[in-house]
C-alpha cells in the first residue's frame, strides 16, 4: 500500500517501480489502462489510456478531471482547477474478462495537495493516523446481490426464477431459497465463471451462498487490510456486472428491489492488529477470549453508530431493509436485519455482532451501495476513538431484539437505528468525528447531496401511496 502523503510530488512512484509494473502488465497482454479515482458515491471514474502513455500517467501527467462536473461537489465551479490523479501501483487489477485492460486505483490531488473530496485519500489518511497510534485495521466484507434480466417486454425480472405464474397472476408460494441445492445448481453457469475468476485472482474464496430471495447470492472471501479491501470491493462490483452481461443478465446492488425480498447487505467484519505485534488479533484469541480492546472498540462504534450508518446505508432504499418484520415474508416474518444500536455475542438481530467463529466486530447495518472508503475510514476511526477513551458499550444484548418491546429498549438505553436517510444524514452532519474523518468540505458535499436525494424522493408519488390513499380519502 502506498503511504498517505501531503504533497503531490511525494506521491509519484520511482521510474524503476513504473518500469517494473509496465513490464508485468505488457507480459500479461495489457494494452489499455483505466486509472480510476473514486467519486463521492464510491463509484470509480476513469479515462482509458494506451500503454504507450503509462509513464506519463504514473507521473501525474495523464488525464485530468473536472470532477465537479461528475460528482456532487458544490464548493467548486467551472472556473476552478482540475484534479490530477496518481495511480497507486500497489492497486493494479488486470480484468479477468478482458486481459487487455487493467484497472489501477488512483488518488486525486488538487493544487498540489490531496483533493479534499477524494474518498480514497480520506481512508488513506485514517489509516495513516491509526498507524501513528500503533494500529493496523483489517476487514472482510460479505457482499450480497441479486442477478436480474429483462424479459420480452423489457421488464426487469429475477434472472434465475422458473416458478410458473398461475392464472390469477400470482406464483405458487415456496420457502426461501437459502442454501437450496436445486437453485444453486440452476445458478452454476453464472456462479462457475465467478468462482473461477475469484480463485484465479487469489482472493481465497471460501463459498458462495444462495440467499433467501430468488437470484440472490452472497460471497465469502478472505479479509485483508482496509485499503485493499476497499479496492477489492469496488473491483468486485465491476467484475460481477461484467460476468453477468456474458450470461444475458445484470446485477443490482439495490438493497430492496422488491417489497417481499430479503435485503441485500454487505456486512463489515472489522479487526485490529498492533504494529508491534503483526499477525496477532487484538480483539481476542481462543486462549483468552474477547479482549478489552474489542469491548472499547465496540463502545466507539456504538457512540458513532448513526453517523456510520449514514455512510454504510447511504440510500433511501437502504432503510426499507432495516426493519424487524415484513408481512408475508418468504421463509418467515423476521428480516434478520439490524434495527437497534447494540451488540451481542453472535446475535444477528443486533447492529454489532461478536461472532462465535472469529474475533472481529461485524457491523450488520451496511449494504452494497456504500462508499466503502468512507465507511471503512469512519469504522477505523470510531473504533480507535473507543479504545483511546476506553468507551464502555454497556452489557451485551444476547436476546432476540425483534421480540423486545419499546419499554425494554428505553429501560436498557438501547437506541434505534436511523429509520430513514434523513435521520442518518442529520446524525452525520452533527458528528464531530465524522467531520474529522471526511473533512468539512467532503462532509458538506455528502450531506448536501443526501439532502437533495431525500427531497427528490419526497417529490415522487409511489404506487403504494396511490393504492393506500387515492380511494380512501
Amino acid at each position: 500500500m502506498t503511504a498517505y502523503v501531503e504533497k503531490f510530488a511525494d506521491a509519484l512512484p520511482t521510474k524503476k517501480r513504473i518500469a517494473k509494473v509496465r513490464k508485468e502488465l505488457e507480459e500479461a497482454g495489457v494494452k489499455y489502462v483505466m486509472s480510476s479515482w473514486i467519486d463521492l458515491h464510491g463509484i470509480p471514474k476513469t479515462k482509458p489510456v494506451p500503454m504507450s502513455d503509462f509513464e506519463e500517467l504514473c507521473m501525474g501527467k495523464g488525464p485530468q478531471f473536472a470532477v465537479h462536473s461528475v460528482s456532487f461537489v458544490p464548493e467548486l465551479s467551472p472556473a476552478d482547477s482540475d484534479q490530477v490523479m496518481v495511480p497507486d501501483l500497489d492497486a493494479v487489477y488486470i480484468c479477468p474478462w478482458d486481459s487487455s485492460i487493467a484497472i489501477i486505483f488512483a488518488d486525486l490531488f488538487w493544487e498540489d495537495a490531496p483533493y479534499n473530496v477524494c474518498p480514497r485519500q480520506a481512508l488513506k489518511r485514517a489509516i495513516h493516523e491509526a498507524e501513528k497510534a500503533g494500529y493496523v485495521g483489517y476487514a472482510g466484507i460479505e457482499p450480497e446481490f441479486i442477478a436480474m434480466r429483462f424479459d420480452e417486454d423489457g421488464t426487469p425480472v429475477k434472472a434465475i426464477d422458473d416458478d410458473p405464474v398461475l392464472p390469477h397472476g400470482n406464483k405458487p408460494r415456496r420457502q426461501a431459497f437459502g442454501y437450496d441445492v436445486e437453485y444453486s445448481m440452476d445458478s452454476m453457469p453464472f456462479l462457475k465463471d465467478m468462482i473461477d475468476i475469484l480463485e484465479d485472482i487469489g482472493w481465497n474464496l471460501h463459498d458462495v451462498v444462495a440467499e433467501g430471495a430468488y437470484s440472490q447470492f452472497e460471497l465469502d472471501f478472505h479479509y485483508t487490510d482496509l485499503l485493499e479491501m476497499a479496492d477489492r470491493f469496488v473491483f468486485l462490483r465491476i467484475l460481477l456486472k461484467e460476468i453477468a452481461k456474458q450470461h444475458g443478465m445484470f446485477i443490482t446492488f439495490m438493497p430492496k428491489p422488491t417489497t417481499g425480498d430479503w435485503r441485500s447487505g454487505a456486512h463489515i467484519n472489522f479487526s485490529l492488529q498492533s504494529i508491534k505485534k503483526p499477525g496477532e488479533n487484538l480483539f481476542g484469541s481462543k486462549k483468552d477470549g474477547w479482549s478489552n480492546e474489542s469491548r472499547h472498540a465496540v463502545g466507539g462504534l456504538m457512540a458513532h453508530a448513526e453517523a456510520i450508518t449514514a455512510l454504510t446505508c447511504p440510500t433511501v432504499n437502504s432503510y426499507n431493509g432495516l426493519v424487524p418484520r415484513v408481512g408475508g415474508f418468504e421463509g418467515g416474518t423476521v428480516t434478520w436485519a439490524p434495527t437497534n444500536i447494540t451488540y451481542g455475542h453472535n446475535n444477528r438481530s443486533a447492529q454489532f455482532r461478536l461472532p462465535q467463529s472469529r474475533y472481529c466486530i461485524e457491523n450488520r447495518a451496511a449494504d452494497m451501495c456504500m462508499n466503502v472508503y468512507l465507511a471503512l475510514a469512519m469504522t477505523l476511526t470510531s473504533a480507535l476513538s473507543g479504545i483511546a477513551n476506553k468507551t464502555e458499550p454497556g452489557d451485551p444484548t444476547d436476546r432476540d431484539l425483534y421480540s423486545m418491546k419499546e419499554e425494554e429498549f428505553k429501560e436498557l438505553g438501547i437506541r434505534r437505528l436511523p429509520r430513514n436517510l434523513m435521520m442518518a444524514t442529520e446524525a452525520l452532519k452533527a458528528d464531530d468525528l465524522a467531520g474529522q474523518v471526511m473533512g468539512p468540505v467532503m462532509r458538506n458535499s455528502y450531506v448536501t447531496y443526501k439532502n437533495d436525494e431525500w427531497e427528490r424522493y419526497h417529490q415522487a408519488v409511489t404506487d403504494w401511496e396511490v393504492e393506500e390513499y387515492l380511494r380512501l380519502y
